[in-house]
C-alpha cells in the first residue's frame, strides 16, 4: 500500500514542480554540499549530484511505468504514469542544460546531447503522446549505469588532490567500463534494432508520424555511437596507463 501511495503521489507531480526539485538539488549542491570544492570543479560536481537524483530513480520509475501497462508496445498510448516519468526526465535535462549553458558553453557535445534528448522526450510526451514504452526502455538502458558513472566522475574530479578519490577512481574504472560497454554496446543497439524494425513495419504510421519516429531513431543511434566511441577511448587510455605503470615498475 505504501508503494502504491508513493507512485500515486509521484504521478500527481507536474513538470514545474519536478523542475523545482532539480533546481533545489542543484543549488544545494553548489552552495552546501560542494561549497569547499574549487570553483573549477564545483559546477561539474553539482551536475553529477542532480544526475544521481535522476538516474537511479528514473530506472525504477520507468521500469514500474512500463511493467504496469498491460497494453505496452512501440506505438501504444502513453499512460499517465509514463507521462510523469517523461516529465521527470524533461525537468532534469532542462536543469542540466541550463548548467551547461552557464558554466560549460564550450561543451557543444553535451549541449547538443541534451537538446536532442529533450526533443525526443518532448515529442513523445506532448506531440504524439505515444511511444513511451520505447523511450522509457531506452531511458532505463541509458541511466542504469548512472550511479556508477557519477561516482566515477566525482572521483575523477578529485583524484589529483585526494588519495582516496584516486583509489576509488582506479577501483571503479574497470568494472564501470565493462558494465557501460555491455549496456551501450550490446543491449542498447539490440533494443534500437527491435524499435526500428517495429516502426519500419508501418505498425505505428497511423498514430506516430514518420518524421517523429525517424528522428527518434536518428537521435538514439547517434547517442549510442558517441557513447561507444567515448567508452572505447577510455579503454584505450586505461590500457596505456597500465602499460605505463608496468614500464616504470620494470625499468
Amino acid at each position: 500500500m505504501g508503494t502504491l501511495t508513493l507512485i500515486q503521489s509521484f504521478t500527481d507531480l507536474s513538470l514545474p514542480v519536478l523542475f523545482s526539485f532539480f533546481l533545489f538539488i542543484y543549488l544545494t549542491a553548489q552552495f552546501v554540499v560542494f561549497r569547499n570544492w574549487s570553483p573549477k570543479t564545483r559546477p561539474e560536481a553539482s551536475s553529477c549530484l542532480i544526475s544521481l537524483f535522476h538516474g537511479t530513480p528514473a530506472v525504477f520509475l520507468a521500469s514500474h511505468a512500463i511493467l504496469s501497462d498491460p497494453g505496452r508496445g512501440f506505438s501504444s498510448p502513453n499512460t499517465r504514469e509514463q507521462n510523469t516519468v517523461l516529465d521527470f526526465s524533461i525537468a532534469y535535462f532542462l536543469m542540466d542544460l541550463i548548467h551547461y549553458l552557464i558554466f560549460s558553453l564550450a561543451d557543444v557535445l553535451f549541449i547538443g546531447h541534451h537538446l536532442a534528448t529533450l526533443f525526443v522526450f518532448l515529442t513523445c510526451r506532448y506531440t504524439v503522446s505515444r511511444g513511451a514504452y520505447a523511450i522509457l526502455t531506452l531511458l532505463v538502458l541509458a541511466e542504469v549505469t548512472s550511479a556508477c558513472q557519477n561516482a566515477w566522475t566525482l572521483a575523477s574530479l578529485r583524484r589529483g588532490d585526494a588519495k582516496l578519490a584516486a583509489r576509488v577512481y582506479d577501483l571503479l574504472s574497470p568494472p564501470f567500463y565493462a558494465f557501460y560497454s555491455v549496456v551501450r554496446g550490446c543491449l542498447g543497439p539490440y533494443f534500437v534494432y527491435r524499435m526500428g524494425a517495429s516502426y519500419l513495419s508501418g505498425v505505428g504510421d497511423s498514430v506516430i508520424p514518420r518524421w517523429v519516429w525517424v528522428s527518434w531513431i536518428c537521435v538514439v543511434v547517434t547517442a549510442i555511437s558517441v557513447s561507444i566511441l567515448w567508452i572505447t577511448n577510455l579503454w584505450v587510455q586505461l590500457y596505456r596507463d597500465k602499460c605505463g605503470k608496468l614500464e616504470k615498475k620494470f625499468s
